[in-house]
């Protein structure tokens, strides 16, 4: 019955990467929803395309040749960077938050165009880090989750109260002597990282569905914002897992099954949610 789990190594590491990962996103994507930051997630999802594609440059390029640095590790510097110059824009009243996504959103896709371009031999992993390839994932990706995950979990448990001030008003955050903008860096920051990492799972397609179907679902189920936090992580994590299941058995690709069950949550949710006004 558990053929899945006890017969098969990939399996095994391409579950507890997934959950890890849902948990990630689920964590961060609490915020993201509850602060209308869904676009900034689409927009360093696509930001990650360029970073992975300078990765690639820089492992395999003639001229840049670095053979110890992998695309996911030189990505996740390329995102950041990116993150912090949308929100200095933003912060700074140059541009609005969409406007500014918009602008880095479009260099770093065509900056990965370049940088793919650029290779001396064929971007032969590119389209696994488009659509993602879970089954890949070995278990250093599953100890390199491990390890973001406690870094992503101690930083959020830090300033978890502050996070949350901002969230819900960020004015009289500022008012009350919040650094907000430098809380607003450092969610940035962690995005980006989590986004990466998300990659190697469903890809750069499919990635910010990640992180915000499991938070936009247990908004939807009502509660604090600790409560939809928990119930954010425990979506993430048992849609995850379920998805890679149905995907086992019926033979599709996994990271699509697992944002559709993602979607399928949410769907359910949503009849819930109608249903419960309607009374």
């Amino acid at each position: 019955m558990f053929a899945w789990w006890s017969d098969y190594e990939f399996m095994r590491n391409a579950i507890m990467a997934g959950a890890l990962v849902g948990a990630l996103c689920a964590v961060l994507g609490t915020f993201v929803v509850q602060r209308d930051m869904a676009f900034v997630g689409e927009g360093l999802a696509h930001a990650a395309f360029g970073g992975v594609a300078l990765g690639l440059l820089l492992d395999l390029g003639v001229r840049f040749s670095i053979s110890w640095l992998g695309p996911i590790w030189v990505a996740v510097p390329f995102c950041a960077v990116v993150a912090l110059g949308i929100g200095w824009v933003q912060n700074r009243g140059l541009a609005s938050e969409g406007t500014a996504v918009g602008i880095f959103f479009s260099v770093s896709v065509a900056l990965g165009i370049v940088f793919i371009y650029l290779r001396t031999t064929p971007a032969g992993d590119l389209e696994g880090y488009l659509f993602g390839n879970i089954l890949a994932v070995r278990r250093s990706d599953v100890y390199a989750a491990l390890a973001l995950a406690v870094i992503v979990g101690t930083i959020m448990g830090l300033t978890w109260t502050k996070m949350a001030y901002i969230a819900f008003d960020r004015t009289l955050a500022r008012l009350s002597g919040i650094r907000v903008e430098a809380l607003d860096y450092l969610l940035l920051v962690m995005m980006s990282a989590v986004i990466v990492l998300s990659v190697r799972t469903v890809g750069v397609i499919l990635v910010s569905s990640y992180l915000i179907s499991p938070a936009a679902t247990a908004r939807l189920l009502g509660g604090s914002l600790i409560g939809m936090t928990l119930k954010a992580v425990a979506i993430g994590v048992l849609g995850s897992t379920a998805g890679l299941i149905i995907s086992f058995y019926v033979e599709v690709p996994s990271g699509a099954t697992v944002i559709l069950t993602l979607a399928a949550a949410f769907g359910l949710a949503s009849l819930l949610a109608n249903r419960r006004r309607s009374r």
